[in-house]
């Protein structure tokens, strides 16, 4: 059984930082890419980040300058530095990973989520 947790998300004014953590456990037996995404109340789930498992990051337009991802292999984490934090950014963030299991079977597996905050 995989499991994914997600931590680091509060309540932060306008222009502050956050880092947002995830970690993966479990019997896998390797995990490709991860991924951060996030969901507005009212609005679709986006992808803002990903990172390969080689290190190559992708981000949507409205985070890039600002958000930066990054793994450790090690450890199964990945995490989500966001600074200049917009009231925009207002989210749930949820953390998501494609992996194979130690069974070979392949899943993409998400956290339950950590919600974000940014008040004017």
């Amino acid at each position: 059984q995989v499991q994914v947790a997600e931590s680091g998300g509060g309540l932060v004014q306008t222009g502050g930082s956050l880092r947002l953590s995830c970690v993966v456990s479990g019997s896998i037996r390797v995990i490709d890419n991860m991924g951060w995404y996030r969901q507005a109340p009212g609005k679709q789930r986006e992808l803002v980040a990903q990172i390969t498992s080689g290190g190559r990051t992708s981000y949507v337009d409205s985070v890039k300058g600002r958000f930066t991802i990054s793994r450790d292999n090690a450890k199964k984490s990945v995490y989500l530095q966001m600074n200049s934090l917009k009231s925009e950014d207002t989210a749930v963030y949820i953390c998501n990973a494609d992996l194979m299991t130690a069974n070979w079977v392949r899943a993409s597996t998400w956290g339950q989520g950590t919600q974000v905050t940014v008040s004017s």
